[in-house]
């Protein structure tokens, strides 16, 4: 009997960069930053990618979950809402994490800020807040603006100048 070590569980290069993708857009979304990393698979034997907002020097971290994120060896995706993260350790928020799973028909599982399971799927795009693949969110980003431009700026009444 050879005893031959099982692959761990790593993302493509298009799972990382919708990752990255996913990060940049929610902080444009939420005007903070949000931070995305990726765990290393070899502790678990998977790899998963953390999502976090650093918090603020005064913030109340009492009723959230709290994470590190960064650090000298980490890797972090897209463009970390512009903060210097290159040596950098942040005390975060943590929204969610995606890992990954040898379970058949599941390659994904999200994992909320208490830590539950609460979706799994074998399409990333399922597990994401949104899908930035297609123009949906462009078009309700659209509308939204839209509907906003028309609260501010209501269409006027004719009046007759003599």
């Amino acid at each position: 009997m050879t005893d031959t070590a099982i692959p761990a569980l790593t993302f493509t290069g298009d799972e990382l960069d919708t990752f990255a993708r996913t990060a940049d857009a929610l902080s444009a979304y939420l005007g903070k930053p949000v931070l995305v990393e990726i765990i290393d698979a070899s502790e678990t034997g998977f790899e998963w990618a953390l999502f976090a907002i650093p918090l603020g020097i005064e913030e109340d971290d009492t009723e959230v979950t709290v994470v590190q994120v960064g650090g000298a060896k980490a890797r972090l995706l897209g463009s970390q809402g512009g903060l210097n993260t290159a040596d950098e350790t942040y005390t975060c928020r943590f929204l969610w994490a995606i890992q990954l799973s040898d379970v058949e028909g599941v390659r994904f599982i999200k994992i909320d800020d208490q830590g539950e399971d609460v979706a799994w799927s074998n399409e990333l795009t399922e597990v994401l807040p949104f899908d930035l693949e297609g123009d949906v969110l462009a078009d309700e980003v659209d509308d939204l603006l839209l509907n906003e431009l028309d609260a501010d700026f209501p269409t006027p009444t004719r009046r007759t100048l003599h």
